[in-house]
Formats: C-alpha cells, sequence, structure tokens
C-alpha cells in the first residue's frame, strides 16, 4: 500500500463509530482527542466495523455514521492486562498506538485501539 516509503509503518483500515453531525465535523476539522479512557488520551477507533457500528450508544434519534479511514503506524504496544505499566503512558515511550486484543482478562473489552491525535490519516470515506 505505498508503505516501502516508511520502513517500519504499517497501514490498516480503521473503523470510527459517532453522529452523523460529529462525522461531518470530522471531515472538516479532523479527530478531536479523548482526555481519558481505559488507555489514556487520543483517538479510540477499531478495526472491528461490526463493534464500531455500535458507538455511540446512546443518541436520541440521530443518526448514526461509521468513519473509514485508512491509517499509518509505526509503533504498536500491546496491553494485555489491566494496570499494564504502559497502559496510560505508552505515548512517553515512543509508541503511536495502543492495541488491547480479545482477552478474558479485560471482560470489558472485545478489542480497542487507541491512537495519537495527530495520526497519519489517509483515505478518510463516509457511510
Amino acid at each position: 500500500m505505498g508503505d516501502y516509503k516508511y520502513p517500519g509503518w504499517r497501514t490498516y483500515i480503521i473503523y470510527h463509530g459517532t453522529t452523523m453531525k460529529n462525522a461531518l465535523r470530522i471531515q472538516l476539522e479532523g479527530f478531536r482527542c479523548s482526555y481519558d479512557g481505559m488507555l489514556g488520551p487520543g483517538v479510540y477507533p477499531s478495526r472491528d466495523k461490526e463493534k464500531a457500528s455500535h458507538y455511540p450508544k446512546y443518541v436520541n434519534g440521530q443518526h448514526l455514521a461509521i468513519i473509514i479511514v485508512r491509517v499509518r503506524v509505526a509503533k504498536v504496544k500491546r496491553i494485555d492486562y489491566q494496570g499494564h505499566p504502559l497502559q496510560k503512558t505508552l505515548y512517553q515511550h515512543g509508541y503511536d498506538t495502543a492495541w488491547v486484543p480479545p482477552s478474558k482478562k479485560i471482560p470489558e473489552c472485545k478489542e480497542k485501539h487507541l491512537m495519537k491525535e495527530h495520526m497519519t490519516l489517509r483515505d478518510v470515506l463516509f457511510f
């Protein structure tokens, strides 16, 4: 996918469920970083389109959208248990992405990703 220009970088298709209103704002202004979450501040997309289709959870009749983004990431840290030493500090250790695999150790989490707000976005699509 053209990543030969970026050795060590990987390209993924990710999905982000939101309202149509927010999807249009994201298209114009980019993603807004959440200030906290299981993995700290960042953008929480998913590589699982089905999972993204369940967000946001409470919308009071608003139209929903799934944003499809091709993203390049360089250094990914696997976080596979609550209380991992880098769980909320991965950026300070040179990682740009966290990945939480499906696990019984973290029951509320099927799979989770966290990416820096300024992640390298390519080909943002909406449907």
